[in-house]
């Protein structure tokens, strides 16, 4: 760990798995102190042994999210253990692939319990630490579908619209009491990771993020730079911004267009397996890491996201080549 860098105490909900378990490797190589909300044991231990691998120290709680009592419990044991939390990134999910008209009232129901009210319970329990010392980061894990949905994940698209929501009306409630509490969003495109195998599908074929697809560390990497840049809110991937204006001046065709679309864009040629276990209500057994199955089709950077990162300077860049050009220019003229 660089000694400029220092030593942080750090929150992942859904840790152990895809954009969690990426995340929690990057802030490992910081040296971070980390603690890890999941509920598979298996993928627990997994990522801890990550995280002393990549130089941090980790804590893994057996959490299910849609339980305030037991993240508030969670986030004693790891303030007892590493001390005050500085940062906490709402990351856990859950969804259900399936036309609205096939999804029944107590899938809709987990889906926002754990994908909502998990980001809710988790912010909750930051505020209560952070709010009295008046410091700490909230990163909240957004995606493109919190301004644009699409059709088959009407659960998944719900909650994280909620999710977008909550945290609107909790910044201003912030910048009301003046407080240094910061809260950011994270948007990002389609990743590769774990989730399309084990999240409940009632599809023919099997799941599969919309392309263009990234890898987990490109979200991974945007995470660790909201934690320490206080940004309202951080883009990712030109095809979030695509979604995110075209729904803002185009949404009624876009409707249409997704409708035609978007039911093939979101499957395989490969069969679904109507018997395969699912995570909805409890972790499917395994360590599932943070890939999944699209690597030959996954791209390990993204351009808008680097120009985004440097936006400053590149806008020096730009300043200082212009300011070169007009004295050039005027130089000329005097000749």
């Amino acid at each position: 760990m660089p000694k400029s860098v220092p030593r942080e105490t750090v929150v992942i909900t859904g840790g152990t798995v895809g954009v969690g378990r990426a995340t929690a490797r990057a802030f490992a190589r910081r040296g971070a102190r980390i603690g890890i909300l999941a509920r598979g044991r298996e993928g627990l231990d997994s990522t801890l042994r990550d995280i002393e691998d990549q130089g941090g120290e980790g804590l893994a709680i057996p959490t299910d999210v849609a339980e305030g009592d037991q993240v508030e419990a969670a986030a004693e044991e790891i303030e007892k253990t590493f001390g005050p939390i500085d940062i906490w990134v709402n990351n856990a999910m859950t969804a259900v692939f399936a036309p609205v008209k096939e999804t029944t009232p107590e899938e809709f129901r987990r889906v926002t319990e754990v994908t909502y009210l998990g980001v809710v319970n988790g912010t909750v329990a930051a505020l209560k630490r952070m709010l009295p010392r008046n410091r700490g980061v909230i990163v909240q894990v957004g995606s493109a579908l919190s301004e644009r949905s699409i059709p088959l994940q009407a659960s998944y698209c719900g909650a994280k619209h909620a999710v977008r929501g909550f945290t609107d009306s909790l910044r201003c409630e912030l910048y009301h009491d003046k407080s240094n509490v910061h809260v950011t969003m994270v948007q990002f495109p389609a990743l590769n990771t774990p989730q399309f195998g084990w999240v409940r599908s009632k599809l023919d074929r099997k799941p599969q993020p919309v392309p263009p697809i990234f890898q987990p560390e490109v979200a991974a990497d945007a995470i660790v730079y909201a934690a320490h840049h206080n940004r309202r809110e951080i883009i990712v991937g030109g095809s979030t911004l695509q979604a995110m204006w075209g729904n803002k001046f185009i949404a009624g065709l876009l409707d249409r267009y997704l409708g035609l679309t978007g039911y093939d864009a979101q499957q395989t040629e490969e069969p679904e397996d109507p018997n395969r276990p699912d995570g909805l209500w409890s972790p499917v057994p395994g360590d599932h890491g943070a890939h999944g199955s699209f690597d030959s089709r996954a791209k390990s950077r993204s351009i808008q996201w680097e120009l985004n990162r440097n936006r400053g300077r590149i806008g020096l860049g730009a300043l200082a080549l212009g300011t070169a050009a007009g004295v050039a220019g005027v130089m000329m003229r005097q000749r």
